[in-house]
């Protein structure tokens, strides 16, 4: 025993959680789902986006909000420290047990909404930062492997489904998360202060911010069009900044709350088998496949193969092809499809997407990591990269066909294809440890999982940065093609500027595609549900690159293997 067991501590500590005979194995698994389905809300992201992006305007954007690149790059950070977390904290698991990892991970995400709270209060977007990104985030990588290699111990007769059960709570969170968040989001938000419609109130626009000449004076405002009015039971017209509240502070500190009670109590469920434990009747049979080992390799040995870079890569691209569309998920949706069907993509139908999201990604997990106990993990890997990579470029097709035809059928390409993609996007995690225990043995599965981990933190970099980049990119041209098309007498009177300070009210948000449409020539194609087409095509080819890793991965060669006793016997670091 050493000397971790011991102090005020102690009872977490794997020591002391040592299952007694006759322990029901299954018992362990509700455990890790519950923690998973905390912590994978992280995905339900985009359902504050909306709330973040207008917390001042509360109807619409005003000058001062943040930006929707600024706020995705919330979850970026997030997952960036789940994956460092994950790849510091998987040795100390190993030595610490899962208990204590578990309630380290309930401190710090419960704790990280709370922080993100007060952030949002008092429009601090650091906070937010600090919170729900770096705190926060290595509470998800903490609470992510605390169960991995706990399971594949309890279940050494099916690998991928032990994992896929875990790990298929994370891929649920969302499906919990979107609904309750917007829930919350709407019990707390309170209606700006109403002025009139646009006709009814004397605006200007000074800096590309717009003001109300008001009996009190100059005050500032932004101008809610039909739609966005909408979203709020509201009317459209002049709103006064800063009055209103999007609930979204309200709502991240009910969560904070919530999720910290739950992970607590499902950390406290975690048992640990006993040495030498395997299942009744249950003996480790030579796998078909040669990539099966029946040897362990040490946490550091690992690192020097190259089949762990291999199966990184992998996993980075698998990844980053996913997670910047899961992030942008709703706003994608809503720019795609709801500027041409706006009568059946409503608001309510882009949040039912984010849901869906969440479904097909939590089966998925389970799905392809079972599947993968009978097809081999190479195989299934196989499988993500080549039927991805045909989804992924099918997309830009949907996309523009929608825009000249606004057809029903090319909504349900859309969501069929993304459906699909998102099922193997979360396959990807669940099948990973198992791959990696074929690949190195189970001794140290824990610890390796967690260094691969740092493939999602790349990816979580990665994938917001070029789906934000391009999008931009795609936005800026966009808005520029469009101005070119408008007089620019009529630009002056809709803006209250001329054309010549069009990057000024840009940057104000004053000037948007949406409105641009609105004076736009008749017979001009809203560039809108295109926005995201070279983004697709660069995930498309991360796909054939990790295609390209998974081909040529061969068994570890003996030199990197290490007797077990010898490995037991090594000093705890």
């Amino acid at each position: 025993m050493s000397n971790a067991s011991g102090g005020a501590l102690g009872f977490l500590h794997k020591d002391h959680i040592v299952a007694k005979p006759g322990f029901n194995r299954w018992r362990v698994p509700p455990a890790s789902i519950a923690i998973h389905l905390c912590i994978g809300s992280v995905y339900a992201w985009s359902v504050f986006n909306p709330a973040l992006t207008r917390e001042l305007g509360v109807m619409a954007p005003s000058a001062d909000d943040w930006s929707l690149k600024s706020v995705v790059w919330i979850f970026s950070v997030a997952i960036v420290f789940l994956g460092l977390a994950a790849a510091f904290a998987g040795k100390w698991l190993e030595e610490v047990g899962p208990r204590m990892v578990g309630v380290l991970a309930a401190v710090l995400w419960g704790g990280g909404f709370i922080i993100g709270s007060f952030g949002i209060s008092t429009h601090q977007l650091w906070l937010i930062y600090l919170g729900y990104g770096v705190l926060g985030g290595c509470g998800l990588g903490l609470g992510y492997v605390s169960p991995v290699s706990t399971l594949i111990r309890w279940f050494p007769d099916r690998r991928g489904m032990a994992t896929g059960m875990a790990i298929m709570g994370f891929g649920g969170g969302a499906m919990i998360g979107a609904p309750v968040n917007g829930w919350l989001l709407s019990l707390f938000q309170k209606m700006p202060d109403y002025l009139g419609s646009q006709d009814a109130v004397s605006t200007v626009v000074e800096g590309g911010r717009i003001f109300a000449q008001t009996a009190a004076g100059k005050i500032e405002v932004v101008i809610a069009s039909a739609a966005q009015a909408a979203q709020m039971g509201g009317e459209a017209g002049v709103y006064v900044v800063g009055t209103g509240n999007t609930g979204a502070a309200q709502t991240f500190l009910m969560l904070g709350v919530a999720y910290f009670i739950v992970m607590i109590l499902a950390s406290f469920q975690y048992r640990v088998p006993a040495p030498n434990w395997k299942p009744a009747g249950w003996q480790p049979k030579p796998a078909a496949s040669g990539l099966v080992t029946q040897n362990n390799v040490h946490i550091d040995q690992a690192l020097k193969t190259p089949q762990f870079w291999q199966l990184w890569i992998m996993l980075c691209f698998n990844v980053t092809a996913g997670i910047g569309v899961i992030g942008v998920a709703k706003t994608m949706m809503s720019e795609i499809f709801g500027t041409v069907m706006p009568l059946v993509v409503t608001a309510a139908f882009a949040s039912t997407y984010v849901l869906m999201i969440s479904v097909f990604n939590m089966v998925g997990r389970f799905f392809w990591a079972s599947t993968s106990d009978y097809i081999g993990r190479k195989a299934t890997y196989m499988a993500f990269f080549v039927l991805g990579t045909i989804l992924y470029l099918s997309i830009p097709y949907f996309a523009s066909a929608v825009a000249t035809n606004p057809s029903v059928i090319y909504l349900i390409g859309f969501y069929a294809a993304t459906m699909i993609i998102f099922s193997m996007y979360g396959g990807g995690f669940a099948a990973i440890p198992a791959y990696l225990a074929d690949m190195f043995g189970t001794m140290h599965v824990g610890g390796i999982h967690g260094r691969l981990l740092t493939a999602w933190s790349t990816a979580g970099v990665l994938g917001p940065l070029a789906i934000t980049s391009l999008r931009q990119m795609s936005v800026t041209n966009a808005i520029q093609d469009l101005a070119a098309r408008i007089t620019p007498t009529t630009f002056a009177e809709t803006f209250g500027a001329p054309i010549a300070q069009l990057d000024q009210l840009v940057a104000a948000k004053t000037v948007t595609i949406a409105r641009l449409m609105e004076i736009a020539p008749e017979g001009t194609i809203d560039p809108t549900p295109s926005l995201y087409n070279t983004t697709m095509y660069c995930m498309a080819a991360l796909l054939v690159v990790g295609f390209a890793a998974n081909l040529f991965i061969r068994p570890v060669k003996e030199h990197h293997h290490h007797d077990e006793a010898e490995l037991q016997a090594l000093p705890v670091e």
